[in-house]
């Protein structure tokens, strides 16, 4: 695939959206749904994930792109922690955390292959 004329052509946004849809539905289950404080930090983090891209994107700027791409990556640190502290008190299984984390992980990782393009093509 070639340049990318629409966010919603990166592969990283399209990871992301995926992702903030699973949070969205683990967060709407158990104890989870009642606990209004994390449930509402992870899904911002998630949704921040997507929405950065997205707004970098569409700035047509390398460097505006480059530092809404950081802040992507900078959210998906942010969803991951969550993730610990809704196992460590029970809201969600070891199970999903491993499934959940390894894909930010993966999002992480794309959004660092984006980011390297971006510098790599910089002048």
């Amino acid at each position: 695939m070639g340049k990318a004329e629409r966010f919603e052509d990166l592969i990283a946004w399209q990871k992301a959206r995926d992702l903030t849809k699973e949070i969205y539905l683990l967060t709407r289950e158990n104890d989870f749904a009642k606990d209004f404080g994390l449930s509402g930090q992870i899904q911002r983090a998630a949704v921040s994930i997507m929405s950065n891209i997205a707004e970098g994107f569409e700035r047509s700027s390398p460097g505006d792109f480059q530092r809404f791409l950081l802040i992507a990556k900078g959210s998906s640190g942010e969803v991951r922690s969550q993730l610990y502290i809704a196992m460590d008190i029970g809201y969600i299984t070891e199970e999903q955390f491993q499934r959940l984390n390894q894909y930010v992980v993966e999002v992480s990782r794309v959004i660092g292959g984006l980011l390297a393009s971006i510098q790599r093509n910089r002048p």
